[in-house]
């Protein structure tokens, strides 16, 4: 087993970039690695109340046989690994998230008012997201693709706005989580009111990762 040093002053991106299981560990603890992937391990466990020691031990331990596979893909296998694992995944799962909150509140509203704003941050998100995945995959993918086999610049100001656009997107999902309470099931909750918050903090984490890979490793290498 190879142990590595987890460095308390390293950026979440950093640290996830270096080994992809850490971000399991930040999920763990609602710690968002990749809209807010600047902000340093110890500044970011003070921010969550969490103590530094457990967290970079809990680092640490999630690396043993794990390597930095994200970094040695290329720009190219990199898009298309994002586009059909976290493309796919949003394209099928955001319009049955979108009816089954809309379920839940009609059915649960009145006992739940949260769920009001659940099934409206809910819509927001689709509305944020589905137009980013189209410029993606019709324009910003596209540029990728003739940076690597032609040598064009992929715009800067493209790649800023898309940065603009997962900051957003990291906003909505953490009032997601601010509004559920972390994705807590309360005692009355049916199956479907079950489903909707078990796949809400699924969609976090999925979307967690897609931004990182983006901000923190493809982005980057356009530039390397």
């Amino acid at each position: 087993m190879t142990t590595t040093h987890v460095d308390p002053r390293a950026t979440l991106g950093e640290l996830v970039k270096e080994r992809s299981t850490r971000a399991r560990v930040l999920e763990h603890h609602g710690i968002d690695y990749c809209c807010h992937g600047h902000r340093p391990l110890d500044e970011a466990a003070a921010e969550a109340g969490i103590d530094l020691d457990l967290l970079v031990a809990e680092l640490a331990g999630s690396d043993a046989g794990t390597g930095a596979d994200d970094v040695e893909r290329t720009p190219v296998e990199l898009v298309d690994h994002i586009v059909e694992t976290h493309h796919a995944y949003l394209h099928e799962e955001l319009p049955l998230l979108q009816e089954l909150a809309h379920k839940v509140e009609s059915v649960h509203g009145v006992r739940h008012p949260e769920l009001v704003s659940v099934a409206a941050l809910v819509r927001a998100v689709v509305e944020d997201l589905v137009p980013h995945l189209a410029e993606e995959e019709t324009v910003v993918f596209p540029a990728i693709r003739r940076h690597v086999d032609a040598g064009e610049d992929v715009p800067g100001e493209l790649v800023e706005r898309l940065r603009d656009d997962h900051e957003a997107t990291g906003a909505l999902l953490g009032e997601l989580r601010s509004v559920t309470d972390g994705y807590q099931v309360p005692g009355d909750a049916c199956a479907s009111y079950t489903s909707l918050y078990e796949r809400l903090a699924a969609l976090e984490a999925d979307t967690f990762r897609h931004i990182h890979l983006e901000n923190n490793v493809l982005f980057p290498a356009l530039s390397g």
